[in-house]
């Protein structure tokens, strides 16, 4: 920037976008704090190298923005069975309570086996139940939904300052062994969720219709 600009002669570009063509180093500096502005070099690798005369902490300020790495928000996800007892609701929500801190969206999917599916207004209740407990962490994106033998709602996570956890963290190094093997699907994406279950469900189904 300025005198820091060793070329002796530089591209010069208006505030504006303008091309004013090559100029002395000290001439097109002269010329930029005439203006208040500074003289920035943002192309140093060709010859002559491009200068830009902008207001360079409002250029700073400009790039920062551009270089601002992105979120990597993914898709999580929780299931839950119609008959899900309490305390593994609360350890299903207290996983999705972590995933939305992290900032990732979560759906939250209720499948009905069997006989079950002659019932699916449960799983409306279920739903109701967990929009009602994520008050304070999250918003529908999109309500609940029945998809074939699926019940499927997405929530996104509140701003970070308004988030407030209504479920005690749960540490996997403390989860009985039995539960690890039951809940360690939920750290996969959404995408890993169905293929296992949808192969229980079909054994199941032949069971029962052997019955």
């Amino acid at each position: 920037m300025n005198e820091e600009i060793r070329a002796p002669k530089v591209r010069v570009v208006a505030p504006t976008g303008e091309q004013l063509g090559v100029h002395d180093t000290k001439f097109a500096i002269q010329k930029a704090k005439e203006r208040g502005l500074d003289l920035v070099e943002i192309s140093p690798t060709v010859r002559p190298p491009v200068c830009k005369i902008v207001n360079y902490g409002k250029y700073k300020y400009e790039q920062s923005k551009l270089k601002k790495p992105k979120t990597n928000t993914k898709m999580k996800g929780i299931q839950f069975r119609v008959g899900t007892e309490e305390n593994d609701y609360n350890i299903k929500m207290s996983r999705a309570e972590s995933f939305l801190d992290a900032g990732h969206k979560v759906r939250i999917q209720i499948m009905f086996k069997g006989r079950e599916n002659a019932h699916k207004e449960i799983g409306f209740t279920v739903m109701d139940r967990v929009k009602e407990d994520f008050k304070t962490m999250a918003q529908v994106d999109q309500e609940p939904r029945i998809n074939g033998r699926f019940m499927i709602m997405v929530v996104s996570p509140l701003p970070k300052d308004q988030r407030v956890r209504k479920f005690k963290k749960v540490k996997f190094e403390d989860l009985e062994e039995d539960d690890i093997e039951h809940h360690e699907d939920e750290e996969l994406e959404i995408k890993n969720l169905e293929g296992d279950d949808a192969s229980e469900e079909s054994a199941e189904e032949k069971s029962e219709d052997k019955s």
